[in-house]
């Protein structure tokens, strides 16, 4: 019988300084061949508008996995989650099940994986503080992932609603970090070597210039028309991507920047070619992921291998 693992178990299952080890490893092995993956397949879902199931796999000579996941915008109204899913988790000699991860998880740990591996390749100031921008999910497993893999002691929490940056600078204390909570990031960005945003914006969550040697992951947005960053931020830094064909797709920041003739697609630099020894002017830096099912497969890896 194939083993399903709750929320707890997949965390557990999924330390953050192994998991970026793991996507460092995926991650040099997709330009040679060792894994593979195809493009998300998205077929829409009948009944309401934007409803959409979402299938993922990828592959290397001995995990296979496929991400499920649905994503109904309307259930947020039914007091439903509006993202769901797993990753089921093969033996790509056999197929045999090894096990069902929990996909929320998974995508949360995974995501905050991938930017505490570029925060250690790419941030000039990896020490911090951190300043964390939306405090749902995302907000909390790159605050777990960066006190975790960066040692970050020191932490600035801003979010839409007072509670939620409450909360979430409540968890940063509760980790032995120094937390504040701010209303605006202006209030942080002199200080912070290290930025986060995680948010659901569709318009700029941040100013357009922040201290240089700052070190911005941007991961909230993944639809064109949507943006955390402005142009002019974009235009001032070195941009690293998880992955070209990607952001060329789905990262309204760039996308939007481009448009606004404030960036070109041939300046950005994909994650792998850093990891592969591509050097990268010093200064301000933007990481921008809008995920893959590659880092899928480095979690059922991580998972896997315990």
């Amino acid at each position: 019988m194939t083993r399903i693992f709750d929320t707890e178990e997949t965390a557990t299952r999924l330390p953050y300084p192994d998991l970026a080890d793991s996507i460092r490893d995926v991650a040099i092995a997709r330009s040679s061949g060792g894994v593979q993956a195809p493009p998300r397949l998205a077929l829409p879902l009948p009944g309401k508008p934007g409803a959409v199931l979402l299938v993922m796999p990828a592959s290397d000579g001995d995990v296979a996995i496929t991400k499920l996941v649905t994503v109904h915008p309307e259930n947020a109204g039914r007091g439903l989650p509006t993202i769901q899913g797993e990753v089921v988790v093969m033996e790509a000699s056999t197929g045999t099940r090894l096990g069902i991860l929990d996909g929320a998880t998974v995508t949360a740990r995974r995501t905050a994986a991938l930017s505490l591996l570029a925060a250690r390749e790419l941030a000039p100031r990896p020490e911090g503080p951190l300043l964390v921008v939306g405090a749902g999910a995302q907000g909390r497993s790159h605050l777990e992932a960066f006190r975790e893999g960066l040692g970050v002691s020191k932490a600035f929490v801003l979010s839409r609603t007072l509670k939620s940056a409450q909360a979430l600078a409540a968890h940063a204390e509760s980790l032995g970090m120094e937390a504040t909570v701010v209303t605006a990031p202006e209030e942080a960005l002199a200080e912070a070597g290290l930025v986060v945003t995680a948010t659901t914006s569709r318009e700029p969550v941040l100013p357009g210039a922040v201290a240089e040697g700052t070190f911005v992951a941007a991961v909230g947005s993944f639809q064109p028309e949507a943006a955390e960053l402005p142009p002019g931020l974009v235009s001032s830094s070195t941009v690293v991507v998880d992955t070209v064909e990607g952001a060329e797709e789905e990262a309204g920041d760039l996308i939007r920047a481009e448009q606004a003739g404030a960036f070109r697609w041939a300046d950005a630099t994909a994650l792998e070619e850093v990891l592969r020894g591509r050097s990268h002017p010093p200064g301000t830096v933007v990481f921008k992921s809008v995920g893959h099912s590659l880092w899928d497969l480095a979690a059922a890896r991580t998972a896997f291998s315990r």
